[in-house]
């Protein structure tokens, strides 16, 4: 098979070098890519959000399967963009359709379907600009902490979490009428705050069937012990050491399960990943939120502990056969640590050279932000690089991935020194 991945991040090196493990996968695209998807795969410089674009490079290359890794496209409608095209029709994408894809386009559209199907949330109401006032007094109904939320796709930083009730109000009229978050914040979910210790659940689907990848918990805060600002995430760990078999058990149930129900009760056309953000309240699993692709870095520690054929997985899916698959998981540990640019989240620079990445050993490292310049890889965006190991317990794994990040080096290079603190 041709097959074409739409995006440039840790997610998609690691969804490649995955993908490149199955016989079935003849030649890989992956559009536009950066310097580490470059060296195992062919890059083609173009915007996975211009579908015309995309389009033409289906018929050159003759591709045979879509894979979408960043959630715009999905939100976009790039899934109907095919279906309604007959020239297109043939080829599959992996990733749900614009309706289902609201999941993660909008907060509210997700806090409604999660009611509708009785799957357990946090209680929430949501505002707009002519009803910041009321907000503001839904605000003073709650106890501090309060978690704001920008509706639309905000990069995964249009959630605050403030303790002042004063700053609360100020935060929402920022999103609401200054647009903080841009079009993302015109609406705004105020839920009630949960506390607990989170998680991540990733669950394949082909529309009916489902299979349920290894958990995974993120950091998503650039500060050690979980302070500062949110990013996309500063490393991850798989599996998570308190999901029991109870846990599990109630995640299955409780939550996807009915999710699943949900789309077809809805007639939701979703063939692709479901991400389901977790939090454990005294051992009871509850939705945060959702996400319609696979979760970056978490994508860096999942796919490594995945033994079984992705490319078969994706085919299934296709042809909603998933139920004829078995999944096989790798009994070791994963652990990836981002290493990311000075300043991010904030402003920070880009082309840095890097220096020392032939010189890691038993790590894999996923290129996140990173792109080639005069035959040397320099830095392009906040989160640069992902680096991954294995160990028979994630304390094993963390050593060595930090073991392997003092060999690298660039300019303001920066990472979270304690990924994992929580688990012990």
């Amino acid at each position: 098979m041709n097959i074409l991945l739409l995006g440039s991040g840790g997610r998609e090196h690691a969804l490649a070098w995955k993908m490149l493990q199955s016989d079935k996968c003849q030649n890989l695209y992956v559009a536009p890519g950066n310097a580490g998807t470059g060296q195992i795969a062919t890059n083609i410089d173009l915007d996975p959000n211009d579908f015309a674009a995309v389009k033409k490079i289906v018929h050159q290359k003759n591709i045979n399967m879509v894979v979408v890794g960043p959630e715009d496209p999905l939100v976009n409608g790039i899934y109907d963009f095919f279906q309604n095209d007959t020239e297109l029709k043939h080829v599959p994408v992996i990733g749900p359709s614009k309706v289902g894809a609201q999941l993660e386009g909008s907060k509210e559209f997700a806090k409604q379907f999660l009611v509708k199907n009785n799957i357990p949330t946090a209680k929430y109401e949501s505002f707009t600009a002519e009803t910041v006032e009321k907000g503001c007094k839904f605000l003073e109904t709650l106890d501090a902490p309060y978690v704001l939320k920008a509706d639309g796709l905000a990069a995964g930083k249009g959630v605050l979490i403030l303790n002042d009730l004063v700053e609360a109000k100020a935060e929402l009229r920022s999103m609401l009428v200054d647009a903080k978050f841009g079009a993302a914040s015109s609406k705004v979910v105020i839920e009630e705050f949960l506390d607990g210790i989170e998680l991540s659940c990733f669950v394949l689907t082909d529309g009916k069937n489902y299979k349920i990848l290894p958990t995974a918990k993120d950091y998503k805060r650039i500060g050690e012990g979980d302070t500062g600002l949110n990013t996309g995430g500063m490393g991850a760990v798989s599996p998570v050491p308190f999901a029991d078999a109870v846990l599990l058990e109630k995640i299955e149930t409780r939550i996807v399960k009915p999710t699943i129900q949900g789309f077809q009760n809805d007639n939701i056309d979703y063939k692709g990943f479901v991400f389901i953000g977790l939090i454990n309240v005294k051992g009871e699993p509850i939705v945060i939120e959702y996400n319609v692709r696979m979760g970056d870095p978490e994508t860096e520690v999942v796919m490594p502990r995945l033994k079984s054929d992705l490319v078969e997985i994706f085919e299934a899916m296709a042809n909603q056969e998933l139920d004829k698959i078995t999944l096989e998981i790798d009994e070791r540990s994963a652990t990836t640590i981002m290493i990311v640019s000075g300043g991010y989240p904030e402003a920070y620079e880009k082309g840095k050279e890097i220096s020392g990445l032939e010189t890691i050993e038993d790590s894999l490292v996923f290129h996140a932000g990173t792109k080639l310049e005069n035959g040397k890889v320099v830095s392009n965006g906040g989160r640069v690089l992902a680096i991954t190991s294995y160990g028979n317990s994630f304390d094993e794994a963390i050593k060595k991935s930090y073991q392997n990040i003092n060999k690298l080096h660039f300019d303001k290079m920066n990472y979270r020194k304690d990924i994992g603190f929580d688990l012990s």
